[in-house]
């Protein structure tokens, strides 16, 4: 069916979005895959519209709790019998404010849900993606892992360490025969860009559409980019002509980024 037949993947937060996105690009090359999102209801929803039989799973979990991700992985395993990929998408961020004005609850949960589910999911698999010298994992970060943005310290913060953890682990990894990589994408009207969205615009005084229009006037397009533009460059770091690439964090922003 693809190059990514007998191969088996883990999406966290898959449901809708990019992760969803991903999860059909994976299924599209003959990958299994393993669907994570926080609410049963919606991975049922989900589930059902792609419509991928037994290639697709979907284990309902908070990312945020070390032990949910650790399941993760290891019900990865159980369903499909490995790991090959792992995608840590899941994320966001709870609260909008300046830093010293910051609840701590708010830092510490953003802190497990971007970064630390990142490392409990790639510490859990990369044993069993070892075993046969092939893996790939790929870090969903953010134009806002190179930039920055006033009064979402935490995001922000979570971001650039994930492209940190990006490098780290490629250069544990580069002669293992797997991949790390990071994807920094734009802004993309996902279901979590219209609910944070307005709460950011307020925290800086501005109404929504004109925040909209803020952020994406940083863009050489002036526009957002699509859910099924960072899925394509999933696909490429997975490809067989994606093995020479790792330790890279790759933008999907339509040139916001000055590097």
């Amino acid at each position: 069916m693809g190059y990514l037949d007998g191969k088996a993947a883990l999406v966290t937060g898959g449901t809708r979005g990019i992760g969803r996105a991903i999860v059909e690009a994976l299924l599209s090359e003959g990958c299994n895959v393993v669907m994570n999102g926080r609410s049963p209801e919606k991975g049922k929803e989900a589930t059902d519209a792609i419509g991928a039989g037994d290639r697709l799973t979907f284990l309902a979990g908070d990312v945020s709790d070390k032990e949910t991700c650790f399941g993760l992985v290891a019900g990865t395993i159980e369903r499909y019998g490995q790991i090959d990929i792992v995608v840590n998408n899941a994320g966001g961020s709870v609260g909008s404010s300046v830093l010293w004005e910051m609840d701590d609850a708010d830092w510490d949960y953003t802190l497990n849900w971007n970064l630390n589910h990142a490392v409990w999911t790639t510490k859990k698999a990369i044993p069993d993606m070892i075993k046969r010298g092939w893996g790939r994992i790929i870090n969903i970060s953010s134009i806002y892992g190179k930039m920055s943005l006033p009064t979402v310290a935490h995001y922000v913060t979570t971001k650039h360490a994930m492209i940190g953890l990006t490098k780290a682990v490629a250069a544990e990894t580069g002669t293992l025969g797997i991949t790390c990589n990071a994807i920094c994408p734009g802004f993309i009207k996902t279901d979590v860009f219209m609910t944070e969205g307005p709460v950011t615009a307020a925290a800086m005084g501005m109404a929504f559409e004109d925040w909209v229009g803020m952020v994406t006037q940083i863009s050489m397009t002036k526009t957002t980019n699509e859910a099924e533009e960072v899925a394509a460059m999933a696909l490429l770091l997975c490809s067989p002509q994606g093995k020479g690439i790792t330790g890279a964090a790759l933008n999907v922003d339509g040139g916001a980024c000055p590097y």
